[in-house]
């Protein structure tokens, strides 16, 4: 909500992906009919909710769904409509938190202009953040299946925020877009591993490359410190490894071991060393980018060049299907010969091969659109 009349706005209303983590696994707020929870946000973060029908039918008693938001949204908030309208006038003064690390501009079709972003790094000692933060890391809950509130009292997290600028009666104001946690794990003898932890581009931005934009600075962050080793992700979705690889192969393709020809001669050992030293990634992920670029320096209508493609790839992917071949090695010196043949039952070689085929075709329909998006950018 950035002013009155967005309240009755559905163009400026999202719904949650999921709220297991507040009304339980099944996702049912027991005892209403019409229920209805409006969570309205504006910069700084005021709630204001409403609930329809509290009612006890046949001795059973309706859920409590006041309490169970009460839970995750902390103190501060008013649940009167024009209290919160009130609050608005107030945000003219909600400044971002923090240093400035990027500013871009994003196309807006619809309003016929560019529109300015900025992201910032804060961190708990910025005045009114941790406030800020109890009220931002509500959205987690609703958008992120295994959310989980983090420990701001540890030193180790890092925060990174994206905010909109826009006018309103010739003051410049900023809305809150998304943001990303990063803690800074220790490697010794004196190193810092920076894990990203959270990452949430709100509904009404996503698909105008901000994500791209958040992981792509906070990587140029890190890479400017010689203290960190690499950057990784904890448990990273479906979604966040395309995002990651878009990001990662982008800052790597000018790197000169990433040149057409080093890339058909295989992966080596200096694109790891290059990519880590100077961009701060991993060799796992190294190998994913290699073989994204190495896909685009491959025509794949030559027999050759694609049956060597296809052999490079598979030799990773195989690694798990070699694991059970060594294991089944094992059985065959261990397991009496009935217990062996249940086993080998449970390995066909011939669905290996087509999961390995399924697995190969999916990973080039991936790498396809990573490099479609950035042929684009």
């Amino acid at each position: 909500v950035r002013f009155p009349e967005d309240l009755e706005d559905d163009n400026t209303t999202f719904n949650p992906e999921y709220s297991h983590q507040v009304f339980g696994d099944d996702e049912v707020a027991f005892g209403y009919k019409g229920l209805k929870i409006l969570l309205y946000y504006i910069a700084v973060f005021r709630i204001e909710y409403t609930s329809k029908v509290n009612e006890k039918f046949d001795c059973v008693e309706a859920d409590d769904v006041e309490s169970k938001i009460r839970e995750i949204i902390p103190p501060g908030f008013c649940t009167n409509t024009d209290d919160f309208v009130s609050l608005l006038e107030k945000e003219v003064n909600f400044k971002p938190f923090g240093m400035l690390l990027h500013t871009y501009s994003v196309h807006n079709e619809e309003a016929g202009e560019d529109i300015t972003y900025q992201i910032y790094k804060a961190d708990m000692t910025c005045p009114g953040f941790r406030e800020y933060h109890e009220r931002l890391q509500t959205f987690l809950m609703w958008f992120i299946e295994t959310a989980s509130f983090i420990d701001v009292d540890d030193e180790r997290w890092n925060y990174f925020l994206v905010f909109e600028k826009y006018n309103k009666d010739g003051a410049t104001l900023f809305a809150t877009v998304g943001y990303m946690t990063v803690y800074n794990y220790y490697v010794y003898p004196d190193k810092t591993r920076p894990r990203v932890s959270q990452m949430l581009i709100l509904p009404p931005f996503q698909g105008e490359g901000h994500g791209a934009q958040l992981l792509e600075t906070v990587h140029r962050y890190y890479m400017s410190s010689p203290a960190v080793l690499d950057i990784t992700a904890e448990d990273p979705s479906e979604n966040y490894v395309k995002l990651r690889d878009f990001v990662l192969v982008k800052l790597c393709q000018d790197l000169l071991c990433f040149s057409p020809g080093k890339l058909m001669q295989g992966f080596s050992q200096e694109m790891v060393m290059e990519a880590q030293q100077k961009l701060k990634i991993n060799k796992q992920h190294t190998r994913r980018v290699y073989e994204i670029l190495r896909l685009r320096a491959t025509d794949m209508g030559d027999a050759e060049q694609s049956r060597s493609y296809r052999l490079d790839v598979k030799r990773r992917l195989i690694g798990p299907y070699k694991k059970k071949q060594r294991e089944l090695a094992k059985m065959r010196r261990c397991l009496r010969p009935e217990e062996l043949t249940n086993q080998l039952n449970q390995i066909d070689l011939n669905m290996q091969h087509e999961q390995l085929e399924e697995s190969f075709q999916q990973l080039v329909s991936d790498y396809r659109r990573v490099l479609e998006r950035l042929a684009q950018a």
